[in-house]
């Protein structure tokens, strides 16, 4: 794994990010951390802090993980949840807008970039490159410098210049979009040389380049060991393309099976992010049903949507993550996004449709009443 920067926060974290994979922290040991995070969080994250108050949950009240209050999603597009001053944030991501307009965007201040870079890169290390692969890293979403608020271009920039072989290659830029014909050039380049690449992007993107190369006839036969991400939902995009699809014309266009490409389920409210299993179980020989991954360093849990009590395992509620590297603002995320809970991880079933699932709405209230009832 590359080597990690070191910051304040990371110190809180240490070893949770050098553990093996596989082995995630013993109930005890996440307690330990997540309850120490928690009384920081509500310290100094003072919506936060009011939330929980108005839920009778301050931290003397509060003995496991498991009740620790989430926050839903949508309260970073109300008040900056972040623990210290938004001010000395190393890093200011925002969610697309897409819906909602860019006033109604949510933001996610990071205090430490240090505990986002340590857990992005060993959690894409583990699910991208099970096998140590040094790969030429080609991604079609524009860099960073172009899209300074986008978690996920700051994501693929790390991924680039810590993990991949060479200083990897952006083909998209925010005015031009995909830049086909250096996309073209570089793939035909793989395959004339016979090394391997990794290509990285959202589906919608993929989507609109793949219908291109169909039109014009064009598809490539990628060395073995490439590999492709792809993440992201349509957004009311006009063109739609269920997943078993979309991964048979990647194999039909590209010469990149299934158990190669990799669906990844991020946010830009946490720092960490969920990888479909299917090439770690390949390259391992395991013989495993497609799920999503969680990192030693999280737990996910599925909830009632009106209660928000845990549910059993194969039945579809809410999922909530508790994450830790999500040190610098709230560690406990309340979604809108459904999911089932299965052996060695959770299937995402995808965005609840229609109204805000009820218990997500009530959460939301008791958060901005507790904040203005703070603030009169």
């Amino acid at each position: 794994m590359a080597d990690l920067e070191r910051g304040p926060l990371l110190d809180i974290l240490a070893g949770i990010f050098t553990r093996p994979f596989d082995e995630p922290l013993n109930d005890a040991e996440f307690n330990a951390i997540a309850l120490r995070l928690f009384a920081r969080q509500y310290e100094r994250n003072a919506p936060y802090a009011a939330f929980c108050a108005r839920r009778g949950r301050a931290p003397e009240a509060v003995s496991h993980w498991t009740r620790i209050p989430p926050v839903p999603t949508a309260a970073f597009r109300e008040v900056a949840l972040v623990a210290g001053n938004p001010d000395d944030a190393h890093a200011v991501f925002r969610t697309s807008g897409t819906t909602r307009g860019p006033e109604r965007r949510g933001v996610h201040y990071i205090p430490d970039l240090s505990v986002y870079h340590a857990s992005l890169i060993r959690n894409f290390a583990a699910c991208m490159l099970p096998d140590g692969a040094r790969l030429r890293m080609v991604s079609i979403v524009p860099a960073s410098r172009e899209m300074p608020d986008s978690s996920l271009a700051h994501m693929i920039d790390v991924v680039l210049s810590r993990l991949g072989a060479g200083q990897g290659t952006h083909c998209a830029t925010v005015d031009g979009g995909i830049d086909a014909q250096a996309l073209s050039a570089t793939l035909h380049e793989a395959e004339r040389s016979g090394v391997p690449v990794c290509l990285l992007g959202t589906s919608f993107s993929f989507v609109h380049w793949l219908d291109g190369l169909v039109e014009r006839g064009e598809r490539f036969r990628l060395p073995d060991g490439s590999r492709l991400m792809d993440t992201g939902g349509y957004k009311g995009r006009s063109r739609e393309v269920e997943e078993p699809v979309l991964r048979e014309m990647y194999r039909e266009l590209l010469g990149i099976p299934a158990t190669h490409c990799v669906n990844e389920y991020g946010m830009t409210e946490m720092c960490s992010q969920f990888y479909d299993s299917t090439l770690r179980d390949t390259l391992r020989g395991r013989d495993a049903a497609r799920r999503k991954l969680v990192p030693p360093w999280v737990r996910t849990r599925v909830v009632h949507p009106e209660t928000l009590e845990p549910l059993s395992s194969g039945e579809t509620g809410i999922l909530q993550h508790f994450d830790l590297a999500n040190a610098g603002s709230v560690m406990a995320i309340q979604t809108e996004d459904l999911g089932v809970q299965v052996e060695g991880g959770f299937r995402l079933i995808g965005r609840a449709r229609g109204v805000t699932p009820r218990g997500c709405s009530i959460a939301m209230d008791i958060l901005l009443d507790a904040v203005r009832e703070r603030s009169d």
